[in-house]
């Protein structure tokens, strides 16, 4: 397990699309709008649901971000706040540390909303000052993650 990482197997993480990140940056640029942040100026992210593991995910949790099919990173999840919608519908407010964090690349197929992500299917973090890994053949990489492997 990398350096960073929760250790705690009482932990789990989430996993989600970043619907319309072309990289990893453009999702840093969005969560640097207004728009995507709390009221303390932190990253968040608002979903429908509220994780049923909330003790489990702030136990040193994580979301790793599927960025065009492919785990490109993750954050850290500090909080989840409860936002009412102006329909009146309460919603859960994932609130990130504002440091994301590059993870090797792993494929992931397309799903809805979010789920949870086991610490030992989680992707290892990529050393520190290295943004990018080179890729294995995608080929390769599709048939390794259709068996299982990835």
């Amino acid at each position: 397990m990398s350096v960073g990482k929760p250790v705690d197997k009482s932990c789990v993480n989430l996993i989600k699309l970043s619907v319309g990140s072309e990289t990893v940056d453009d999702m840093a640029a969005w969560q640097a709008t207004k728009r995507a942040q709390s009221a303390d100026g932190l990253p968040r992210h608002v979903t429908r649901m509220w994780p049923k593991r909330e003790i489990e995910i702030l136990n040193g949790g994580s979301i790793y971000w599927v960025v065009k099919g492919v785990i490109q990173c993750r954050q850290k999840v500090l909080r989840l706040d409860e936002v009412i919608g102006s329909d009146g519908i309460r919603r859960c407010a994932i609130v990130l540390d504002p440091e994301i964090i590059r993870t090797q690349g792993s494929l992931k197929r397309p799903f809805q909303g979010w789920r949870y992500l086991p610490l030992a299917d989680a992707p290892p973090d990529l050393p520190k000052g290295r943004s990018s890994e080179e890729p294995l053949p995608v080929e390769l990489n599709r048939a390794l993650a259709e068996i299982g492997v990835l």
